[in-house]
């Protein structure tokens, strides 16, 4: 895909916004809605077509800027001269496509046969960045569900988890938000999220502990009020591959 913006498109802001960055004309949308941006906020609905293009080379620019003021020659430096752009494209379409793109589309269904044991998905791969030094957040998901009335394809947990996760967070927060995205789509009778994580802003920089990992887990529903689900659930983990006992 061109990542060179249209001229109709290039045109109707320079004659609007003369004097606006795109990031600017985003950020006020946004404020005239009464949103937030944080973070860990999807800012998809307020960015229209053609203009996340026109963003990627406004980040491009502004990388360019902190290439330079590390003292990195960018002009003769062979492996930096294109730096700027690829780390523009991976924030926006990447690692962050989270904050950027819309969820993907998942349809439900009915459950027919009125199913009401409990099932597991995982492990599944998680990643995201740290909101403190944007560094990786890397490891495993596993989530369980008690069915209600609607039921999705199994695939697609993994596929809302991979666009929950591909924003700057805290892992705790993360977690919540996948939650909240799960109950949204199927509306289970009961939920339970457990997510394993290496945070590399504690293994790669900081006290540098490469073995520790974070456990973070939320349960909902009937996961939360059943003891016996709840153990259940956690037992199941403990014997899939790269469950808990294997980490």
């Amino acid at each position: 895909m061109s990542t060179i913006p249209s001229d109709n498109i290039k045109d109707h802001l320079e004659n609007n916004f003369p004097d606006k960055l795109i990031s600017e004309i985003i950020k006020d949308r946004i404020k005239a809605k009464n949103k937030r941006f944080n973070a860990n906020d999807n800012i998809s609905e307020f960015i229209n077509p053609g203009e996340i293009e026109i963003l990627q080379k406004e980040v491009s620019s502004r990388v360019k800027e902190l290439l330079k003021s590390l003292v990195i020659d960018i002009e003769n430096d062979h492996n930096s001269q294109e730096t700027a752009q690829r780390v523009a494209k991976m924030y926006l379409h990447e690692v962050f496509k989270g904050r950027y793109h819309k969820r993907p589309n998942v349809t439900d269904f009915p459950n027919a046969k009125n199913l009401d044991e409990i099932y597991t998905l995982g492990p599944i791969s998680v990643r995201s960045a740290c909101s403190h030094h944007m560094v990786p957040i890397i490891g495993d998901c596993w989530i369980g569900i008690k069915p209600g009335d609607k039921v999705i394809g199994i695939s697609k947990f993994a596929r809302v988890a991979d666009w929950v996760f591909s924003n700057p967070h805290i892992h705790e927060e993360a977690v919540m938000i996948l939650a909240d995205e799960i109950e949204r789509l199927c509306e289970p009778k009961g939920l339970a999220i457990l997510v394993k994580a290496k945070h590399y802003c504690m293994c790669w920089r900081g006290v540098k502990e490469p073995n520790t990992s974070m456990i973070n887990s939320i349960v909902r529903g009937d996961f939360r009020h059943d003891a016996s689900l709840k153990q259940e659930f956690f037992e199941l983990v403990k014997q899939q591959p790269n469950g808990l006992s294997c980490y």
